[in-house]
Order: structure tokens, then sequence, then C-alpha cells
């Protein structure tokens, strides 16, 4: 039997001989590489933190102490060592194990985390919540992956570093996020790994300290106003945080010393641990290919066994038509939170390096860094996944749209994502888009309208603009941008024209389900009307009151929730302008919506073809209810 099929839980690891831990690393990053092969998931960060997890749960007395992890999908080692390790292949799947930290999973996950940066400002509310109740448990917070390119990691250290709480910060330094890091603190940390010279001293200086007093005291208050010259650390020492390291995040041994000697501290103190993402994958490391790979894919060589075909995703569509407007328009700019490919801006990366921008994790500052440049008279195109862009939506109201400048937000995972779950779907921003003043909120039924719209938010200079992109493959495979013309402001566009007094208002990939749905029921003698509302705001008023003059129920369907969506927002409309047409509103539940296949998804909500149509079945008894009364 291996090392680990022994382990069920913490209380096992520890009856391993220290000696044996580097072998149970090789086992768990085995393990990884293997499962994560036909399930797909995060693997780049969980393979760079397999001794660090081992360490930590080797040391601490878990769940009792807290260990609060950000950036969920380093979590995956901890995932193994803490029981779930014969649910692995359900993993991302739909009722299995989550690709994330998720509270009500396993009382090891203390905080459910998805996006980055959450653990400090975590971390110190549990310790400080442990102190009043006059707890003594130990509270550590693992941090990394890229996530010190986020503002709120920095809001949490300086709180922290405040507090003089019991708190420990692991900084998991694999100088990667998504993609390589950027920006100053990038720099700043490879410094203080390429400057062990204070650390070094320091140890020198405490052992003539405990030897020699008062000598010693003087000597530390010498080492006190000469460390900034030293090593870069004194940032964190500054903060309040006794600062060890950098130390070789691979290395068990001097991992569970140092743990085991902050673990007795009672003040903040952070760990400075240097991991390399991806370590131990076959197919190459530090790749933002690797950062995620699909179900299906060798280990190897993380190529897909089953090569995808057909059209783009829309990903593609965007990050190549991009490039193709930023070809023709020299003030056009493209700025990504640390999600090149995620984005499709990695395109642009390639073919205009000179106007492209990877601010890091950092969303907020994206946009304000996009409102700034809209000042100048430069074009700026955020593109920023829809759930990530709900941590700018201040400076979205703040320093865009109360100064109406012209900031266009391509919102990727716009949607229903499958099986990244509950922590990563884009279901809000339509609702929170509509609630904004002044933005023109957009989204296509295809990639070729996609282009139109971004073309469209473009040709205007009065207003800020978004539209959405999928997690889906594209209907079409769009002409080059330069062949496709801006799609009219404001416009709705009448793909079906029904027999029935039944109408359907779709919006962006519900357009294609809706027309599937109306062909389904016009097999069955219902005909309806089919519009693809591409303009949520403004909405086209003329094409509107033409619907509400010829039909006497309406549905609405979006891939987005329900409340407060375009839906709640165009039936006042009608109930407003043409109080006896009845409207039905669809769209994703007031729920969570958790990790299953897209499609799947999609079925649930039934915003599918199916879905649809039983809806439509449903508004045309009532319709000819209201005919017979």
């Amino acid at each position: 039997m291996s090392l680990l099929e022994q382990i069920q839980s913490p209380a096992d690891l520890k009856r391993v001989p220290r000696a044996e831990l580097p072998r149970l690393a090789q086992e768990v990053r085995d393990f990884l590489i293997s499962t994560c092969a036909r399930t797909g998931g995060h693997i780049g960060a969980g393979l760079g933190v397999v001794e660090l997890t081992i360490a930590l749960h080797y040391v601490l007395d878990t769940p009792t102490d807290l260990l609060v992890w950000d950036v969920g999908h380093q979590g995956y080692p901890h995932k193994v060592l803490t029981g779930r390790r014969d649910r692995f292949d359900t993993l991302r799947q739909e009722h299995g194990l989550s690709g994330f930290l998720k509270r009500t999973e396993s009382p090891y996950d203390t905080f459910g985390a998805g996006h980055a940066a959450t653990s400090i400002s975590a971390a110190i509310g549990m310790a400080i919540g442990r102190d009043l109740k006059g707890g003594r448990e130990k509270v550590f917070a693992v941090i990394g992956d890229g996530s010190l390119s986020s503002g709120l990691a920095y809001e949490g250290l300086n709180n922290a570093g405040a507090s003089k709480s019991d708190i420990c910060i692991i900084l998991n330094d694999n100088e990667m996020s998504i993609a390589p890091n950027v920006g100053a603190m990038h720099k700043y940390l490879t410094q203080v790994q390429r400057n062990p010279l204070y650390n070094r001293l320091r140890e020198k200086i405490g052992n003539f300290v405990e030897q020699h007093e008062p000598l010693g005291q003087l000597l530390r208050k010498w080492e006190e106003s000469v460390k900034g010259f030293l090593t870069p650390g004194v940032l964190f020492e500054e903060l309040g945080f006794r600062y060890f390291g950098p130390i070789d995040g691979h290395d068990t041994e001097q991992l569970v010393e140092t743990f085991k000697a902050v673990r007795e501290m009672d003040t903040p103190r952070l760990v400075h641990v240097v991991t390399q993402k991806g370590k131990g994958f076959p197919a190459g490391e530090h790749v933002e290919k690797w950062h995620a790979l699909p179900a299906g894919h060798d280990p190897a060589t993380g190529k897909q066994l089953k090569p995808a075909s057909g059209n783009p995703n829309w990903t593609a569509v965007f990050g190549k038509g991009l490039v193709e407007i930023m070809a023709e328009r020299p003030d056009v700019v493209a700025i990504t939170a640390a999600m090149p490919s995620g984005t499709g801006t990695n395109a642009v990366q390639k073919a205009h390096p000179g106007r492209y921008y990877d601010v890091g994790i950092a969303e907020g500052h994206a946009v304000t860094f996009a409102a700034g440049l809209a000042t100048q008279g430069i074009r700026p195109v955020a593109a920023i996944y829809s759930t990530f862009l709900q941590r700018g939506y201040d400076n979205i109201v703040h320093d865009v749209a109360i100064q109406s400048l012209p900031v266009v937000f391509a919102m990727d995972r716009a949607g229903l994502v499958g099986e990244d779950g509950e922590t990563h779907m884009g279901l809000y921003d339509i609702a929170y888009m509509l609630a904004v003043p002044n933005m023109i909120v957009t989204a296509p039924k295809d990639g070729t309208e996609l282009l139109g719209l971004l073309k469209a938010g473009l040709a205007q200079d009065e207003a800020p603009f978004c539209t959405r992109l999928p997690r889906d493959t594209s209907p079409d495979v769009p002409a080059d941008a330069a062949t496709i013309a801006p799609v009219p402001h404001a416009t709705w566009e009448v793909l079906r024209t029904g027999k029935d007094r039944v109408a359907v208002l779709a919006v962006g990939t519900m357009v294609a389900e809706s027309l599937a749905a109306a062909e389904t029921l016009g097999a069955e003698g219902l005909d309806v009307t089919v519009v693809n509302c591409r303009y949520l705001k403004p909405y086209d008023a003329i094409t509107l009151q033409a619907i509400l003059a010829q039909h006497t129920h309406v549905l609405t369907v979006e891939e987005g929730t329900v409340v407060n969506g375009f839906g709640a927002m165009i039936s006042s409309v009608i109930h407003r302008d043409a109080p006896d047409v009845r409207v039905m509103v669809h769209g994703v539940p007031d729920r969570i919506i958790y990790a299953a296949s897209r499609k799947r998804q999609l079925a649930q909500c039934g915003l599918d073809a199916a879905g649809i149509a039983g809806r439509l079945r449903a508004l045309h008894a009532a319709e000819s209810e209201t005919v017979t009364g």
C-alpha cells in the first residue's frame, strides 16, 4: 500500500515519518496528474503547493487550527489529504467535489474561495473572532498564485499587521498567477528571493543577542536601522509582521521546521515560500496553458485526446476580432486583469504589444485605469470575466459611468460556466450593468454580431459600453472584422414573424435556443415571433411598440438572473405602455447554480430549446384561455 492510500485525514499524515514526506509528496503529485487528466481542472497551482500543504497539515492541528486558502484551486492537495481522495474522480462534476474551497464540503475548508486574495481578510476576521471568544487555536492563511497583485491583499495585510493578533500569513510566491506575474510587487518579491544576506545576518545577530546582553541589544537596534539596505523583506516588517524567508517551498524538512517555529509565536508573522507552479507536470512547467486543463487530456503532453473541432469559442472570436479592429484603430488599447488567454487578449499581446496592458489580479484598478485612458482620448477595451468584474463595480459607477467615459467592457464567461461552478458564474452582469446610469448594455447572438457590437461601442464616444461573451462555442465563424459593420445603435432584430400572438424577446445566447424552440412549436401548429434583443439598454422602442401592437403575450429569455434582469426591466416598460399584454420572464432562477456541464445547467434552468418551448406552450395556453374567455 502506498503512503497516500493510508491517509484519510491529517491525523494519519502525522504518523508518517518526516523522512518519508518527500515520497508522499511525489505520490500526491502523481495522483493529481493522473486524476485531473480524466476530470480536468486547475492543475498547475495545486502541483506547486504539494509540499507546502503536507507541511502545514503535518504541523498544524487542523481543523481545530484554522487553515485558510485563497485561489481555491491551490486546494487540490489539501482536499486529497483531508479525506476526499476517494471522491476525486468527481472533481468539478455535478454533485461531485468542488474545484474550489467550500465550507459545506468539509470542516477543513474553513472559508469558501474561488477568487483571489480573500484569505488574509478572512483569516484576520477569524483571528479577531477567536480573540473575542478567548480561544487559543492558530490561524494560518495561504495567499499566492499572483494574489499579491490584488488590492484586497494589501488591505488585509495592513489590518492584520496592525492588529498584533496571533496570525500567520504564508506567501506562496510562484512568480505566476495564471500568466506570468506583472507589476512592481513581482519585481519586489524577485529581489527578496535573490537577496538572502539579511536572513543569514539576522540569524547570526539573533544567536549573538541570546548570548551577549546588553551588547546584543545594541546590535539588534543597529540591525533594525539598516535592515532596509539589506533586504526588500523590510516591507512586511514595516507592516507589522515578523518576516521569515524566502524558503524553498519544495523542501519538506525546511518547511516543517519553519512552521513548527512560527506556530509557537503569537504575533503577526509572514513566511515567504518560493514554489514552482506546475511542478512535476510532464508536459512542462510555468506555462499558462497548464494552469487549467479540460477533461480527457494526455498528462504527458497536456493535449486533448480528442482534439476539439468545429467553430471557435467566443473568446477566440473576440481576441481575433479585437486584433483586427486595433489594426484599423490606433487609438484602441486592450486591458486584462491577469487573464490573457481566458479573455482572448493574448492575441492582442502578440499582435499589438505596445497597446496591451495586463494589470494583474486587480479588476477595480483595471476599470479606473481604463477611465483614466479614456480621458485622454484613448479607447480602452477592458476584457474581464463577468464574475471578476463584480469586484470593480464601484469603479464602474464612480469612475466610468458618472463621468460618461467611453470605456468598452467585454465580459467573458457571461452566463452559465459549467464545471467552474458557483464562484465563477457570470449570471449577474445584465442586472448590475442595467442599473448603471449611462451604460449601454448589449448581448450578441453570434460571433459576427459580437464584433459588430464591439465596433459600435468603439464608434461612439459618449457613454460606457458593455457586451457579453459566453463560455461556449460561437454559432458561426465570423469574417474579418474589417468587413463587419457596426450594429446600429439601440436596434433589435425580428428574426421570425409568427402568426400567433405570442412573441419571444431573446437575449444573446438565448436567440438560437428560442429559434430552435420556435421551429419545434411550429411543427405542433404554434407559430411564434422571435426577436433578437441585442441592445438591452437602450432598448429598441420602435420595434417593441410594433411587437406589443401585434401580440398579447410576451416571453423574455435571458442567460442571467431573473432578479432585476432584462426581463424585469422590459416587463415594467410593457406594463406601462401596454398593460393588457401578459409578460412571462424566463432566466436563471434566484438560487446558487452549482457545477455541472453547461448543457446540463441550461437544461436545469429551462434555458435550452426544450425548456423555452415548454414556457411558450404555457403562454399559448394562457393566450387561448384569454381569447375563449
